[in-house]
């Protein structure tokens, strides 16, 4: 896997694109049905070889790059509440990463769901209830346990509530990546010119 810093972009922009669509859900009950399965197939892509096919191409990472891009180039209007989502993923990768055991039970239940696209696709209700189960039964055991905000009638809707859990799978997954493409706390922290000029030439393209 390549450490360059474009690809350290996509998997940062990864990380935000599902932090963004999981605000949108808890607060408005939707969001874009295109940016939401480009997010969740990055599950089920076990043999990518490069960063651009874990996401498909760059177009299904192109919402995470604006949002990414939008809160480094403007310090002073930051959304908090995608900010604390992207830590959080970022510190729950940190415990996964060290936990072999659970990384195959995630591993192993993708797999039975991806064995079942044929009954039920992607963009299924039961896939993303299944995939919310897994998040539930690994990743909210590993605590602590991430906190959504937004309206209660949306976040009580069953469907919205797998699928907000499936988004915050998709973006522990893209900080794996992000962390195997070499990111780090300190990259973001000191390098943040270098994303920005990323984030830039890939809007631009």
């Amino acid at each position: 896997m390549s450490h360059s810093k474009y690809d350290q972009t996509l998997a940062l922009a990864g990380i935000y694109q599902c932090a963004s669509l999981v605000k949108q859900i808890a607060n408005t009950g939707m969001a874009n049905n295109a940016h939401i399965e480009s997010s969740i197939e990055t599950l089920f892509r076990f043999d990518a070889n490069t960063v651009e096919e874990v996401y498909g191409n760059v177009d299904g990472v192109s919402h995470g790059v604006k949002v990414l891009h939008k809160h480094l180039n403007d310090s002073s209007n930051k959304d908090i509440e995608i900010t604390k989502y992207v830590i959080a993923l970022i510190m729950l990768e940190r415990k996964l990463s060290r936990n072999p055991a659970m990384l195959e039970e995630i591993d192993n239940g993708l797999k039975e769901i991806k064995a079942k696209f044929d009954f039920f696709p992607l963009n299924h209700e039961n896939t993303y209830a299944k995939i919310g189960d897994l998040y539930k039964n690994t990743i909210s055991t590993l605590g602590p346990k991430i906190v959504v905000s937004g309206e209660q009638q949306h976040l009580s809707h069953e469907r919205n509530a797998s699928k907000v859990r499936a988004l915050l799978l998709a973006g522990i997954r893209s900080a794996v990546l992000w962390n195997q493409c070499g990111g780090s706390k300190w990259q973001f922290l000191f390098g943040r010119r270098a994303y920005i000029e990323e984030c830039e030439k890939i809007i631009g393209r």
